[in-house]
């Protein structure tokens, strides 16, 4: 029976704004046709639209998309003829194998580069926007950095990693990250031995990914899990098990006794009430309110209702993101714009909502690092912040200046894009309010385009767009003259999207 706390909204309450309400956070935004269509669907079948993508057909990741071996380990061959050459002396052959790590470093580095472009291509054109949106999420909270690892393949294994377990199983996932190569290069578990543990994926496994800093374990469990995880290593793109050095001993984790390995202390993690709790806790920051002052009593009771879903469904996320995108609570207008725009979020809406030109994708991705979110390289082992932490002087001046380039193709002075884009056309975003006045046999005015722009826009929190806002708005288009043109739409949208309310959704 299902929690009264996790009620779903009644399909009469479920309008425009609720749509657009829903595909702002559960996907990357939409078009006002977009929206009307999940607003004339009604609430199941937009939820369900959204969580169970797999019915759709948009291409999946191939093995081959990248090339595996650029950062591959030496030889045993190669090995040895670096240690007789270290023994010789021989600094001919020793500069030459410095020569091609290098180059291979170079190499590696032009990689990266080129994943980050294919993934922010997908996120642009995904008909799976879900998808892309939780791969996005698991990125920020099994975080992991390109800079420390240096092994572009091993982050284009775990982006797909995540990508496969986008909606489904969490705890399957949770045994797949103690074995994925990148995690493991980058909290040096591959280092780690039954003489010498190393705590760092242990701590972090605890703390950050599974029950939260502080919250029911002690130094204690981190030193038995790490002696768990002893031996899970790998060579080349592959996991591997080396027995040798795992620490068989018994091991206290948790309260519990037992000749544990990784997997065991990862299901007594599991067993965890506080664990469910937590990683809905992150869900619910996520696509429902950045909670910056802590969560309410009801957002705090709303969560742990939620924890109940996912050890009862399994830890299967999809019943859990069904239940949040449908419920009451996830459309109270406190709610609604409560969320800040990551970096990613506010480009790739922007291009989905407004229909831009196809833009610079180097200018993307360097915008997107100078407001905060490298993609393949968060700040840390806690990942992306969020919430207030996106917005402060210099990360607002480029966010404006890169909706200004992908509305107007213009960047700042001193920066040149690097391809020709076609012009926007942004009278095609008035094309159904044009069909409509024509329909009923009415003309289409300025106010009434400007009001359509800013309910495309804006984040809906209001049944009616903010009159100030609007006042200001309709003032700027009478100065520009009676026509309704491309110019005087491009202006009020980069009005709009320099807009404080522009930056929530």
């Amino acid at each position: 029976m299902l929690d009264p706390l996790l009620k779903p909204i009644a399909k009469g309450d479920f309008g425009y704004r609720e749509a657009a309400h829903l595909l702002n956070r559960a996907a990357f935004g939409g078009s006002s046709a977009q929206i009307q269509l999940m607003a004339d669907w009604g609430p199941d079948q937009a939820v369900e639209h959204l969580v169970r993508f797999t019915k759709t057909t948009y291409p999946q990741p191939q093995a081959e998309d990248f090339q595996s071996d650029i950062m591959a380990p030496a030889t045993p061959e190669q090995q040895l003829a670096i240690r007789k050459a270290r023994q010789a002396g021989n600094e001919a052959v020793l500069e030459q194998v410095r020569k091609s790590r290098q180059d291979r470093q170079r190499r590696d580095r032009r990689q990266i580069r080129s994943l980050q472009q294919w993934w922010l291509t997908r996120l642009i054109e995904t008909d799976r926007p879900l998808e892309e949106k939780m791969t996005l999420f698991l990125h920020g909270h099994f975080a992991t950095g390109y800079r420390t690892i240096e092994n572009s393949y091993h982050m284009y294994l775990q982006n797909q990693l995540f990508r496969t377990h986008a909606t489904g199983n969490f705890a399957d996932l949770c045994f797949q990250i103690i074995r994925d190569p990148a995690m493991l290069a980058y909290l040096d578990n591959n280092e780690s031995n039954k003489n010498h543990p190393n705590e760092n994926l242990a701590r972090e496994l605890m703390e950050l990914f599974t029950l939260g800093e502080g919250n029911a374990y002690t130094e204690h469990d981190i030193k038995e899990g790490a002696r768990a995880l002893t031996g899970y290593s790998f060579h080349g793109n592959g996991f591997v098990m080396l027995r040798g050095i795992h620490d068989g001993g018994s091991k206290q984790i948790l309260g519990r006794r037992g000749v544990f390995n990784g997997d065991d202390f990862v299901r007594i993690i599991l067993g965890r009430i506080e664990c469910s709790e937590y990683i809905c806790y992150k869900l619910y920051r996520y696509f429902v309110s950045d909670m910056p002052e802590g969560p309410t009593r009801e957002q705090q009771r709303f969560i742990m209702a939620l924890g109940r879903l996912l050890r009862t469904s399994r830890y299967e996320l999809g019943p859990v993101l069904e239940t949040i995108f449908k419920s009451r609570h996830f459309y109270d207008e406190a709610n609604r714009g409560a969320v800040i725009k990551s970096p990613v979020q506010l480009i790739v809406q922007a291009v989905r909502s407004l229909r831009t030109p196809p833009p610079d994708l180097g200018v993307l991705i360097e915008s997107m690092n100078l407001m905060g979110q490298n993609l393949f390289q968060p700040p840390s082992v806690k990942g992306w912040e969020g919430g207030r932490s996106w917005i402060n002087t210099s990360t607002l001046f480029v966010r404006q200046n890169v909706l200004v380039y992908l509305l107007t193709g213009r960047l700042p002075a001193g920066y040149t894009a690097l391809s020709t884009r076609t012009k926007f056309d942004g009278l095609k975003l008035l094309e159904p309010l044009r069909a409509s006045a024509n329909k009923s046999k009415e003309q289409l005015t300025t106010d009434k385009a400007t009001e359509h722009l800013v309910k495309l826009c804006m984040p809906p929190v209001s049944q009616e767009p903010d009159e100030v806002q609007l006042a200001t708005l309709q003032q700027f288009a009478e100065t520009q003259g009676p026509e309704i043109s491309n110019e005087l739409v491009i202006g009020l949208l980069c009005l709009i999207t320099a807009m404080p309310e522009y930056q929530l959704c």
